[in-house]
């Protein structure tokens, strides 16, 4: 999902997305499915970035450089008619979010090097605290007490998840902060993105949000003195991979799906994602979880699933 969003003819838009989306618009799939699918997509970007041999900072710039590169030829056309016609005011929040996106994953992928995989998808997992309470008070958005309950199952799941790989000092302390840190850039990030998206397209959005956050990574790495090259050659084609499947078939498909859903229902979904990287570390590195692992993440199943059915059927009452 690359190319803008248009307005396919024909057949009414569902009650349950009627309220949430530019009047006469259709989505063209199930947003409720594509968020699901990138929940998957994302899962896969703590493993390629454990096994890219780089400093965070450059890991982070060639993800959403290459990214730009790959989305480029199909979507800089239309985005350009586009950024023609659109408002300084949304020019600037989308740089904003692209800054935002940009700091994320240096915390993030930074907090790899201290912590384990569960401890920091976990930590960065918890951003729906901060996107719930921007949401209600920038976009007035309310959730039902059902979908509260789903929210805190998933965030107790969460913590379970990571609980028995916390670590309350040292290095391990320093990557829970760097991941927590994570969570609230990205939070920004969301909340950003759930505004201007009602007003731009896929390919208009995500262009300056990916191009802002690559070059303030590129400059971040310039004025910090890091270099940019040589690396393994393993190291690019995980690189790459960052690029095509977390970031254009995981963020980018979030991106799409802002358009129609609540930036809480985005938020909370990707909760599943530490349950998808702890099965993925297993098979890879060998990280077998512990039995408070296995039952978090049934609990974050449980509680997406609450959570969007609720959020559903929220909108379909407004």
């Amino acid at each position: 999902m690359i190319a803008s969003v248009g307005r396919p003819p024909g057949g009414p838009v569902p009650k349950n997305l009627a309220k949430l989306t530019p009047a006469g618009e259709k989505p063209p799939v199930n947003p409720y499915l594509a968020v699901m699918a990138g929940v998957v997509g994302t899962a896969f970007a703590s493993i390629f970035t454990r096994l890219a041999a780089a400093p965070p900072m450059v890991i982070a710039f060639y993800r959403l450089g290459f990214t730009v590169v790959l989305l480029a030829p199909f979507a800089l056309r239309p985005a350009w008619y586009e950024w023609r016609r659109m408002s300084g005011r949304d020019a600037l929040l989308a740089v904003l979010s692209g800054a935002l996106l940009a700091l994320h994953f240096t915390a993030w992928i930074g907090s790899l090097n201290y912590t384990s995989i569960a401890s920091s998808t976990v930590l960065v997992a918890m951003q729906p605290l901060f996107v719930v309470a921007g949401g209600y008070i920038f976009y007035r958005e309310k959730i039902a007490r059902a979908g509260l309950v789903g929210a805190a199952l998933a965030l107790i799941g969460s913590v379970l998840v990571g609980f028995g790989d916390f670590d309350v000092g040292g290095r391990a302390l320093w990557g829970d902060v760097l991941a927590l840190a994570g969570a609230v850039f990205v939070a920004g990030y969301v909340l950003i993105g759930r505004g201007v998206r009602r007003r731009l397209s896929l390919s208009s959005y995500t262009l300056i949000v990916y191009g802002t956050g690559a070059l303030v990574l590129l400059l971040g790495s310039l004025f910090t003195g890091t270099p940019l090259y040589p690396y393994p050659p393993g190291t690019w084609l995980w690189l790459a991979l960052l690029a095509l499947v977390p970031t254009i078939c995981g963020h980018t498909v979030f991106n799409w799906a802002l358009r129609y859903v609540r930036a809480a229902v985005i938020s909370v979904s990707i909760l599943g994602e530490p349950v998808g990287a702890s099965i993925l570390a297993y098979f890879i590195f060998n990280q077998l979880p512990s039995w408070l692992q296995l039952s978090g993440g049934i609990i974050i199943i449980t509680g997406l699933a609450v959570f969007i059915r609720a959020a559903a059927e929220t909108a379909k009452e407004e």
